[in-house]
């Protein structure tokens, strides 16, 4: 099976947000201060920087679910699922934990259709999707 890399840019229990900024060189980008979010993240947030989401016309977006990760980590994975949204800018789940899922689909709010659908479906999205 293919393994995806990601980077954290947001880490469970903490409203310090970071983001991604794709660029050139061995790195292939950087992480910069976002913004200070009014909750804390339920889980923790980041990207797949090698893959382009054309819902939102930015990197994939990733979850991690489980403990705590310091923002910059890096990680490669095979997805536990896929988080459907209605509008189409749906985040590769990584991890498995029951609580987690739960708190994951209630941090969306009903008007945008929130599943948790299986690996088969992450990696079916993934494999539609062109690397840069």
């Amino acid at each position: 099976m293919k393994l995806y890399a990601g980077v954290v840019e947001w880490r469970r229990s903490e409203t310090g947000r970071w983001v991604w900024r794709a660029g050139a060189g061995e790195s292939g980008g950087e992480l910069v201060p976002y913004r200070t979010e009014p909750w804390p993240a339920p889980v923790n947030y980041g990207c797949l920087p090698a893959l382009h989401n054309p819902a939102d016309a930015a990197e994939v977006d990733a979850v991690w679910l489980g403990e705590p990760l310091a923002v910059g980590t890096r990680l490669s994975g095979t997805p536990n699922g896929l988080l459907w949204l209605a509008d189409g800018d749906h985040k590769v789940v990584f991890g498995d934990n029951a609580e987690d899922s739960a708190a994951l689909l209630a941090w969306f709010p009903p008007e945008r259709g929130a599943r948790l659908l299986g690996p088969a479906a992450a990696l079916e999205w993934l494999e539609s999707l062109v690397e840069r």
